[in-house]
C-alpha cells in the first residue's frame, strides 16, 4: 500500500479546478471522484473543466458534487472529456486563463495527463501564482519522478490479455506472430507485456531490426523444438515499421502475422491497480493544494507518495531499467 504524507493546512482553498488532458487513461475517472469528494468532504467546492485546457481557456467549468461522480470509478476513458489545446501554449492565453480562474474564486488546478499536459501545468503555476498540482496520467509509464502512472496497468494487462490469445493461434500454426503494442517512444509496455507473455524477442522503440537479425536472435527458441515464436514490438516513431518488418521475413521465407493492438489498450475498465493508485493520487493532491504546494506532480516512489518539481517532468525522459532489460534477454533464451 502506498503511504500518503502527513500535510498539515496552510492554505484556506474555497474552488479548486480540475482537468484531464492528452490521451485518455483508465482510472482517470478514479482520480476525479477521488479530488471531488476528498474535496467536498473539506466544504470545498470543484469545477470540472471540460475537454482539458480548453475548458479553461474558454471558461467551460461544470461544478461537480458527491453524488455527480457517483458510478464512475470503474469506468474507462474520461467523463471530462480531452484534447490537446494548442492556444494554452501561448503566454497571453495562460494569462488570460489564470485572471479568469481567480474571478471565478479557483483558488487551484489538478491537472491529471502525461508530459506534454503536466509541462502545460508547469506555466499555469509557474506564471498565474495559482496552486497547481499535476497527477500521471498515461498508459505509457513515460513520467520521470513517479515509477508507475494512471492507465499503465490496465494498458498493460489489457495487451497481455490480447498476446495471450493470439500466443494458442501462434502455437496452433506454427507461426510467427509480430504484436505492435502502444507506448509511443517509451518502452515501457512493450517491455512489461513482453516479459509477461513470455515473448521470444521484444522490440524496443527506436531499435529498428532487419528480418534476418530478428530470426537470428530468436533462433535459440527455434532450435527447442519451438516452431512458433511472438515477438512484442514497440510502436515506437515508424506507424508502418511492424507491417515492413513482417513483410520482410515473407519474402525471406519465415511468414509473419502483424498484429496492431492500437487504441484497444487506452479503454475499458481501470485495473483495481490503477483505480487505488489514482484515488490515492487524487485525494493526495487536495491535501498537497491546502499544504501549500504547487508546480508539483505526485508520483509513486519507494511505496510512497513522492513531489516531482512540474520543470523536471517536461525537461527530463525516463528512462528503461537496465535490470528489467537483462531479465528480458535472459527469460527469452
Amino acid at each position: 500500500m502506498w503511504t500518503p504524507p502527513d500535510i498539515p493546512v496552510t492554505r484556506t482553498i474555497r474552488r479548486l479546478a480540475v482537468l484531464t488532458s492528452g490521451g485518455d487513461a483508465p482510472g482517470m475517472n478514479a482520480a476525479v471522484r477521488a479530488i471531488t469528494r476528498t474535496a467536498g468532504s473539506r466544504g470545498i467546492e470543484v469545477l470540472a473543466a471540460e475537454r482539458g485546457f480548453s475548458g479553461l481557456v474558454h471558461g467551460q467549468l461544470q461544478p461537480l458534487s458527491m453524488g455527480s461522480v457517483g458510478s464512475i470509478l470503474q469506468r474507462g476513458g474520461t467523463i471530462l472529456k480531452t484534447d490537446r489545446c494548442e492556444a494554452f501554449l501561448d503566454p497571453e492565453v495562460r494569462a488570460r486563463t489564470a485572471d479568469d480562474l481567480r474571478a471565478q474564486g479557483v483558488d487551484g488546478v489538478v491537472v491529471i495527463g502525461g508530459d506534454g499536459s503536466l509541462t502545460g501545468a508547469h506555466h499555469l503555476a509557474r506564471e498565474s501564482g495559482l496552486s497547481v498540482v499535476g497527477l500521471p496520467g498515461t498508459i505509457d509509464n513515460d513520467i520521470v519522478g513517479t515509477e508507475d502512472s494512471i492507465g499503465f496497468d490496465t494498458a498493460v494487462n489489457t495487451a497481455l490479455e490480447a498476446i495471450d490469445r493470439i500466443r494458442d493461434t501462434a502455437h496452433s500454426h506454427d507461426r510467427l506472430f509480430l504484436v505492435e503494442v502502444m507506448g509511443r517512444s517509451s518502452g515501457f509496455i512493450a517491455l512489461s507485456v513482453g516479459i509477461a507473455g513470455g515473448a521470444e524477442a521484444i522490440l524496443l522503440p527506436d531499435q529498428a531490426i532487419t528480418g534476418d537479425a530478428l530470426m537470428t536472435r530468436i533462433a535459440g527458441t527455434r532450435t527447442r523444438e519451438k516452431a512458433s515464436s511472438l515477438v512484442v514490438v514497440a510502436e515506437g516513431t515508424d506507424p508502418s515499421y511492424t507491417t515492413r518488418l513482417a513483410a520482410e521475413l515473407g519474402a525471406l521465407g519465415h511468414p509473419a502475422r502483424a498484429c496492431i493492438l492500437g487504441h484497444v489498450q487506452r479503454g475499458g475498465n481501470p485495473s483495481g491497480h490503477d483505480r487505488v493508485l489514482a484515488s490515492v493520487l487524487g485525494a493526495s493532491a487536495v491535501d498537497h493544494i491546502q499544504g501549500g504546494h504547487s508546480d508539483i506532480m505526485l508520483g509513486i516512489r519507494d511505496g510512497a507518495i513522492a513531489t516531482t518539481p512540474l520543470e523536471r517532468v517536461g525537461r527530463e525522459r525516463k528512462v528503461l531499467p537496465e535490470a528489467w532489460l537483462e531479465l528480458a534477454r535472459t527469460l527469452a533464451r
